[in-house]
């Protein structure tokens, strides 16, 4: 018997975990997929947002103000990259100026600091390659960038390591509930807790409903994004908006805290929660626009595009209640989601608190994590000083990246385990680089093999069946 299980195992619910880790409970996390950080997480503009776009009073502005203000700290204890690199919002025209006025104006009602409106030759002169037609921009400080499945990782591997148990290819599919504690049922097994945390991203809905809660609906919002070689990274040092729509922030302009530069994304409404399919038309809209903004942008050193879905709920904030007793929904969290996910957290411990959960606190908690890139940004004398000790740190097997051996087999045997390659690539970055994977897969795949006691052939890129060897035609 769990006190609390968690659906979803995206920076939402493994912030929640990680929360509730402090406390002497049992809790368990429910994750339909062969890793964490699956879903909307691995695939998102990867920014902490400031808070001044979200409408005044909206769960979205108090929590996105309360969860940037807590974020450097978080990421400083996980080991997690983060860069305090600012925001700019900028503006063509009167009708933009009126705008950034507003979001000025709503920034300050939020509580957000050291904001700014700019002029033309300020904003030129701090992002020199900016289009020249920019005539103004609002300046937000506070604005940074972050890795959210690393942040994700990190926040459950924190969790685990303080107790949080992990259950991967547990697809939720039917809620009951017995005397005073729900059961959890998936096609192959079933776990029993007190209360149930809904943090299943674009699949909370039909969380929601299997609990007999059927009062939001979640759209998924396509979102595509082009990805550049790091050469690209210090073309813009803040993060560059437009001056927002209806539908989002536009198509953003942003280097990222390993050093690449990422354009996008887009925003259409689609039905299919499972395309991640990115288009032709997607993508060039996303150049089009990125060019607006910042005219030298070297496409042709793009090295990979891709999707991600948004979890938009119907009414227009973050849904985040209990529609009966000892069960909660952290549902509907699209942007800026990443930013208050240290902020929801806190307000889904308060709401258990709340329905009756004990909150004692654990005397041995440890909210401590090493940094998974601690060996490449160590100095020569130490990286040397860890090859003596361990080889195959000395073993470069990802050249684009230059992830070694040593950090691969780190990763393997650290919780959250990864179990197929796209979950090397989001703990070391090994596969990320220029060639996408094309010289070190194969070798990634044999030590996978070996430190999961597996056939090579049962080694796959992103669990289910996506197996990357159909069958081995010959012994080493």
């Amino acid at each position: 018997m769990f006190d609390v299980a968690i659906i979803g195992a995206g920076v939402v619910g493994g912030m929640i975990a990680r929360e509730l880790a402090a406390y002497d409970l049992k809790i368990c996390i429910l994750e339909k997929e062969n890793d964490v950080a699956m879903g909307a997480t691995k695939a998102n503009s990867a920014i902490v947002h400031a808070g001044f776009d979200a409408k005044c009073g909206s769960l979205k502005a108090r929590l996105n103000v309360e969860g940037s203000k807590k974020m450097a700290q978080v990421a400083s204890e996980l080991g997690v990259k983060y860069q305090n690199n600012g925001s700019l919002v900028i503006g063509f025209d009167e009708a933009d100026r009126e705008a950034l006025q507003e979001l000025l104006e709503r920034g300050n009602q939020n509580g957000v600091e050291g904001l700014r409106l700019l002029e033309q030759e300020e904003v030129l002169a701090m992002e020199p390659n900016l289009s020249s037609a920019v005539t103004c921009a609002l300046y937000a400080p506070t604005g940074a960038i972050i890795c959210p499945y690393e942040l994700t990782v990190a926040a459950i591997g924190n969790a685990m390591d303080n107790g949080a148990e992990l259950k991967r290819n547990f697809k939720v599919t039917a809620i009951g509930q017995e005397d005073d504690h729900y059961i959890l049922f998936s096609s192959m097994d079933s776990v029993r807790a007190r209360y149930i945390v809904n943090a299943a991203g674009v699949y909370s809905d039909q969380i929601a409903a299997l609990a007999g809660d059927e009062s939001f609906k979640i759209t998924p919002r396509r979102g595509e994004y082009i990805l550049l070689d790091k050469e690209c990274g210090g073309l813009v040092k803040n993060t560059i908006f437009r001056t927002p729509s209806a539908k989002g922030k536009g198509i953003l302009v942003s280097p990222t805290v390993d050093g690449n530069l990422l354009t996008g994304p887009t925003a259409v409404n689609i039905e299919d929660k499972t395309d991640k399919t990115t288009t032709a038309e997607g993508l060039a809209q996303v150049m089009k626009e990125a060019i607006e903004n910042v005219p030298s942008i070297p496409y042709g050193k793009s090295i990979t595009s891709f999707c991600g879905l948004r979890a938009a709920g119907d009414t227009g904030d973050f849904i985040i209640n209990s529609p009966r007793p000892g069960f909660i929904n952290a549902a509907g969290i699209e942007s800026p989601g990443l930013s208050a996910s240290p902020a929801i957290a806190r307000m889904v411990k308060d709401l258990l608190a709340e329905q009756g959960l004990e909150l004692n606190e654990k005397t041995n908690y440890n909210p401590l994590r090493p940094a998974m890139h601690h060996f490449r940004e160590t100095s020569l004398e130490e990286k040397n000083a860890i090859i003596q000790k361990d080889p195959a740190y000395g073993q470069i097997i990802c050249r684009c990246e230059g992830i070694t051996e040593g950090e691969i087999r780190a990763a393997i045997r650290t919780e959250p385990k990864p179990m197929d390659l796209d979950g090397i690539k989001r703990r070391t970055r090994a596969q990320m680089g220029r060639c996408q994977g094309g010289f070190c897969s194969p070798l990634i795949l044999k030590i996978l093999a070996e430190e999961l006691h597996l056939p090579i052939e049962k080694i796959t890129k992103s669990g289910g069946a996506s197996r990357m060897i159909a069958k081995a035609i010959k012994e080493d």
